[in-house]
């Protein structure tokens, strides 16, 4: 049995579609790895039935409270029919089933996932370039207005202290997958426990992880996302947070890009991260007066992200796939958070 097969196992999981979709033609299924995921691995199914994405956790250790494939189906199936766009969950199955670990199976959504080149002949003028931008914050908006008690995820997470847990729940990240000391997140580590984040005037369904190549676009239309993916860290909680990692991620030109992050933005014709932030505010009313904290807590996230990301590849279980040399990634992250916010 190759890596991918032992990682997938066909034969079983092909059986279950078969029996959920009601087409034997799902018991032929070959798997290909989709590159690019940096925490939860993802796979296409392809068959004579057609073709579908399977969502499980990497193989070995697990940090608690990590890669919950049950979250990430039950969040997508709940924002079916609102307007942020989702992909179909087909199958939900937890430890007990053919993999011994939670995985879920999706549609196939038809779209660009966009990362440090675009497709040919895809976005080359500054018009379909600014309404991609559009595209993906708007999506946002929306999305952060969606009552979370009327589409049954009222019980999702407690949205009260939402940033005070964040910011602990990080640091015990970055604790558990450190490998050295590195003095510039201790710091920003004590300057975000004692921000008094402001609580939101009623919670809502944050992503956790919102960035252009987390979606996919319209194969066509630069200005529609074709579906919203990557849903492993959503909750509720402070929109706001969400907001602060689309800056994070979102490279402007002559900006270093972090490693793992896409750095398509920085191209001419798309717009700078102020923009963005017009826009949102514009299309939520929220008040974004505190933003730079929330972009200073994006910075030391992703670099316990990264760390994590650096031990899992380390140890071999992220199927093969090589992410580049992220021992100084954490660093110069936090470095970074700590010049931008003036806060």
């Amino acid at each position: 049995m190759g890596e991918l097969d032992g990682l997938t196992r066909p034969e079983l999981v092909g059986s279950l579609l078969a029996e959920a979709l009601g087409d034997d033609g799902w018991r032929a299924i070959e798997p290909r790895l989709i590159a690019g995921g940096k925490s939860n691995l993802t796979f296409e199914l392809v068959s004579p039935a057609g073709s579908v994405v399977l969502r499980r956790p990497p193989s070995g250790h697990i940090l608690r409270g990590a890669h919950d494939m049950g979250r990430e189906a039950r969040v997508q199936a709940a924002l079916a029919g609102t307007g942020v766009p989702v992909a179909r969950v087909l199958l939900v199955r937890d430890e007990s089933g053919p993999l011994g670990v939670p995985f879920y199976v999706m549609e196939k959504v038809a779209g660009h996932a966009i990362r440090d080149v675009l497709p040919p002949g895809y976005a080359e003028d500054g018009a379909s370039r600014a309404a991609m931008a559009h595209a993906l914050v708007d999506t946002l908006a929306t999305l952060h207005a969606v009552d979370p008690i009327a589409v049954g995820l009222g019980d999702y997470g407690r949205h009260s202290g939402f940033m005070a847990r964040q910011v602990r729940t990080w640091t015990r990240q970055w604790e558990a997958a450190r490998t050295r000391d590195v003095p510039a997140m201790d710091e920003l580590g004590r300057r975000l426990a004692e921000h008094p984040f402001t609580e939101p005037a009623r919670p809502s369904v944050v992503h956790g992880d919102y960035r252009l190549d987390n979606v996919l676009m319209h194969p066509e239309d630069p200005g529609r996302i074709g579906a919203v993916l990557d849903w492993e860290l959503s909750t509720l909680g402070d929109p706001l947070a969400d907001v602060g990692m689309l800056l994070f991620y979102w490279t402007e030109p002559g900006e270093r890009s972090p490693l793992l992050i896409p750095a398509v933005m920085a191209k001419p014709g798309f717009p700078r991260r102020a923009s963005l932030v017009e826009r949102y505010a514009s299309r939520s009313g929220a008040d974004l007066a505190d933003l730079g904290a929330y972009l200073a807590f994006a910075h030391f996230k992703f670099a316990a992200i990264a760390q994590g990301v650096a031990a899992r590849a380390a140890a071999g279980v992220m199927a093969g796939q090589d992410f580049g040399d992220l021992s100084g990634a954490p660093e110069r992250i936090a470095l970074d958070g700590l010049d931008r916010w003036k806060g």
